[in-house]
């Protein structure tokens, strides 16, 4: 009990420390004070992503938060993936931007706070979080938010004595077992740990369910503007994997973890709002009947036009184009998008239209937040300037058409390899005038790299099919 007491009035002492000294408290608002005070906070998370969205961090003592918000958190930025630097550069400093300071309910005592990354006392051009600064910036000289509502979906698995990854629960094995009630009960232990945990940091969680694969799932939780809504997004898989791990399981956002089954999307629903927070997508009056204005069709032609190169953004891996494939699953969809199109709650469509906003399918859970939500708004703006102009929608069951039926009506197919992403990415000029050419360049440089050693390497199906057939 002493020890105890002592160790608590230590920590008060530290948290106590950082408000005294050389009058750094001037520099935190009352909230925060309060937020490190009540969760007992004795470090914070500086954390910031590489080009693959991948959460990297540094634990820093509570006093030292001011560093963060100042000079910023230290770096070698050569040792992280995509940022384009060399070892004989200067340091990459993650500055924090306090107001995402949140605790780490999975980890107490700890919180984060999300950082753009700085070299030599300027935004660095790679950083990801800052790619999205510089697009929202864009909006923000109209007047306009972006609004954006993320659906993350992902699998739990165990891993096997041989290294195998199965269900976590063995008995989810139905063939079609989308909203079954088994699957879902079976998995609370994970999903309501972490939804407390999510709620707890503020999540507005609305919806919980087993998604069309075995042992996948899917959290719904309420929209935000872009930035809050691609920083929660990597909090979130943070704790997932954490929150995973000590329950003894593996939570998966790989894109396609099971090739006979559907794949990790991460659906995104867009909208546009203007200062008084009027959604400009929405309009009662659309003549074809989807509540969508003259602003969000052109917001939308400009995603079309910029599809294949998007898609790049959007399903960055090798893996994420086996969910991109003409075809089925053993559920009977893949629920993933093959052609360039829009419709109405159509969900075989590229972009769905659920009335007076735009639902885009394309990107996948293993994607970089920023990154996708800046493409989408530099080819959504596209469309504005240029007064884009779509077709009709198409209505139909797109699983139904071949990809020469849908060129025979002049619907485009997807890129069906990460290759054929990244050619269209560096087709399209788009891309490199507004997110710029050193984060495009060094995109396509690492993803060509990991395309090579995909098809160099010699995988079990080449092995179970040619070591003994010649």
């Amino acid at each position: 009990m002493a020890s105890g007491r002592l160790f608590a009035c230590l920590l008060r002492r530290n948290i106590i420390y950082l408000y005294e000294i050389a009058g750094r408290s001037a520099m935190l608002p009352d909230h925060i004070k309060t937020l490190l005070e009540e969760n007992e906070i004795r470090f914070v998370l500086a954390q910031f992503v590489d080009i693959h969205g991948v959460a990297k961090t540094k634990s820093v003592p509570v006093h030292c938060l001011e560093n963060i918000l100042t000079d910023g958190a230290g770096f070698a930025g050569f040792a992280v993936s995509g940022l384009g630097m060399a070892p004989h550069e200067s340091d990459f400093m993650a500055i924090g931007d306090i107001e995402t300071l949140t605790p780490v309910p999975w980890q107490p005592g700890y919180a984060r706070i999300a950082c753009t990354g700085h070299v030599d006392d300027a935004p660095h051009p790679l950083d990801s979080r800052h790619i999205l600064q510089a697009q929202i910036a864009r909006l923000s000289a109209h007047g306009w938010t972006m609004n954006t509502g993320l659906e993350p979906e992902f699998c739990l698995f165990a891993r096997r004595e041989d290294g195998r990854l199965e269900p976590y629960d063995g008995t989810d094995s139905l063939d079609k077992p989308c909203y079954d009630y088994k699957g879902l009960a079976r998995a609370s232990a994970f999903l309501e740990t972490f939804v407390a945990n999510l709620q707890a940091i503020g999540f507005d969680i609305y919806q919980i369910d087993h998604e069309d694969a075995n042992a996948q799932f899917e959290i719904n939780y309420t929209h935000s503007d872009a930035l809050t809504s691609a920083d929660r997004f990597v909090l979130l898989r943070m704790g997932a994997g954490e929150i995973a791990n000590q329950l003894g399981m593996v939570c998966s956002f790989m894109p396609k973890p099971v090739s006979s089954r559907t794949g990790n999307g991460m659906h995104y629903h867009l909208s546009i709002a203007d200062a008084e927070g009027n959604n400009l997508f929405h309009d009662d009056d659309d003549p074809q009947g989807l509540g969508l204005s003259t602003l969000g069709y052109q917001f939308l032609s400009g995603i079309l036009a910029h599809a294949r190169g998007l898609c790049a953004l959007a399903a960055p891996t090798v893996n994420s184009y086996k969910r991109l494939v003409v075809g089925g699953s053993a559920s009977g969809a893949t629920w993933a998008p093959v052609y360039v199109t829009y419709g109405d709650n159509n969900r075989s469509a590229m972009v769905r239209v659920p009335y007076g906003r735009l639902e885009y399918r394309l990107p996948d859970s293993g994607s970089n937040p920023y990154l996708v939500t800046a493409g989408l708004i530099a080819a959504g703006l596209d469309g504005i300037e240029k007064g884009l102009t779509c077709g009709a929608p198409q209505n139909v069951n797109l699983y139904d058409y071949s990809a020469t039926d849908c060129r025979e009506l002049g619907v485009d197919v997807l890129p069906q390899t990460l290759n054929e992403a990244l050619d269209a990415l560096e087709a399209d000029p788009l891309f490199r005038e507004q997110l710029g050419a050193p984060l495009i360049n060094e995109f396509i440089r690492m993803k060509r790299e990991e395309w090579i050693e995909f098809n160099r390497h010699v995988s079990q199906w080449e092995i179970d099919h040619y070591a003994e057939f010649f």
